[in-house]
């Protein structure tokens, strides 16, 4: 395994709609190896969601794992969320692509999603709190949006000052 460098905003990349997976390349070795290198990547970056547009690949699929002890490893391949629940919530989100940046963002506080798991079985799952909230940032991430996109302008400009703050900073 190894580790894959992380897109960052502005990369035009990341403003991109992922294409389907075909079920056909699930089972290949060189498909088995990205989902195990994302994993790793997340685990080390550390974050809790990884979508395939962060790392360059624009396929439908993500890797989350919301658990603290990090033994929990999901995978979505082609997701399509069916339902969202009425009820709302907010949670503060940051995200690899934007690092350092932090904002509340309000969701659906419960999802129902479909996927296919890393070895192309369909699943669906009915889910709430963190890992709703983690599946919907990285469904976006799919889409081309950004938890920045579901900002105010102010809030969202406020934002991209402190990431170019932290960038300067970097250097």
């Amino acid at each position: 395994m190894s580790q894959l460098p992380i897109l960052e905003f502005p990369h035009p990349q990341l403003r991109k709609v992922a294409d389907p997976v075909d079920p056909q390349r699930i089972a290949e070795p060189a498909f088995q190896r990205l989902l195990d290198d994302m994993f790793e990547t997340m685990y080390e970056a550390p974050g809790i969601g990884l979508a395939a547009p962060q790392v360059d690949t624009l396929d439908r699929f993500m890797v989350i794992d919301v658990t603290e002890g990090k033994d929990q490893p999901l995978v979505f391949i082609n997701p399509q969320i069916r339902t969202r629940s009425d009820e709302l919530r907010a949670h503060q989100e940051g995200c690899l692509s934007i690092p350092g940046v932090y904002a509340d963002v309000t969701r659906a506080d419960g999802i129902e999603v479909e996927a296919l798991d890393r070895h192309g079985k369909a699943f669906t799952l009915r889910i709430d709190g963190l890992l709703a909230t983690c599946v919907q940032h990285e469904v976006d991430h799919l889409d081309g949006r950004l938890f920045i996109d579901h900002l105010s302008p102010l809030k969202r400009e406020m934002a991209l000052k402190k990431l170019a703050k932290l960038r300067r900073n970097r250097e």
